[in-house]
């Protein structure tokens, strides 16, 4: 599982995912709210990767999503914290 974790923080497809959910989350907030979309695009993204990619570990498929979800969280809870501060540094 460690290894599984580590091999999708470090997947740039994931990351660039990611962060056009944060842009696309930021734009929308006065319409959608942001719990909610961002919640949703974690989940999305946590399943859509394994399902449309070739992967070379052997986990099943719940595995995947399941550490993806954990890794998705990581990478939006980093990406949030740097929109947070270059949002305060702008104004």
């Amino acid at each position: 599982m460690t290894e599984l974790l580590q091999a999708q923080l470090g997947d740039l497809f994931r990351i660039g995912l990611i962060i056009g959910l944060i842009i696309t989350a930021a734009r929308t907030k006065a319409v959608t709210g942001t719990a909610l979309p961002l919640a949703a695009g974690v989940l999305f993204i946590a399943a859509i990767i394994p399902l449309t990619t070739a992967s070379s570990v052997a986990a099943p498929f719940w595995m995947q999503v399941l550490s993806g979800v954990i890794a998705n969280v990581i990478l939006l809870a980093i990406g949030l914290g740097i929109w947070k501060g270059v949002e305060s540094v702008r104004r």
